[in-house]
């Protein structure tokens, strides 16, 4: 069977739903709705799709669920979010929320192999054995006092100022 394409707001639909159904067990229409800031009108009409597609189990006016599938995709959403917040904030020194707002844009559009990339360098950030790794100290250094090649005094390329000092 073929992988589900699906939109990045269908992603978000599942997302929120996921999201919901671990606070409260099952998801009302209203809830999707506060979620996603969107008309109840739009969260039927997701909601009747995604049925269609088997991701969720929807009949009007009942709690909402996921199936199996539609668990396993928004699972694997809700990974993407987290990795991608975290790389964010960790890595690149982002604020928290917005993070966040990045992350849910990004995480629609990273491909997997992408994604693992951005893990695994988060994971070297946090876990370095020469410790202290931080935008503030890296790259963020760099960009906040003008460094350039000729003159940077954190460089460790041949020709830099530490080199030649």
């Amino acid at each position: 069977m073929a992988p589900i394409e699906l939109s990045a707001s269908q992603e978000d639909y599942l997302e929120a739903i996921y999201l919901i159904a671990q606070e409260k067990n099952a998801a009302r229409a209203k809830d999707i709705a506060q979620a996603l800031k969107v008309r109840a009108s739009s969260v039927t009409s997701a909601l009747r799709t995604l049925s269609g597609l088997g991701l969720v189990n929807y009949t009007p006016y009942d709690l909402i669920t996921l199936t199996a599938a539609g668990d396993s995709l928004a699972r694997d959403i809700v990974a993407r979010h987290q990795a991608l917040n975290n790389f964010l904030v960790t890595v690149l020194g982002v604020e928290p929320a917005e993070a966040d707002k990045a992350a849910c844009r990004l995480e629609h559009a990273v491909s997997k192999p992408i994604l693992e990339r951005f893990i695994k360098y988060a994971e070297y950030v946090e876990r370095c054995p020469r410790g202290g790794i931080t935008w503030e100290s890296g790259f963020g250094y760099y960009c906040s006092n003008n460094c350039n090649d000729t003159d940077c005094s954190q460089c460790q390329r041949p020709g830099s100022h530490q080199e030649n000092s």
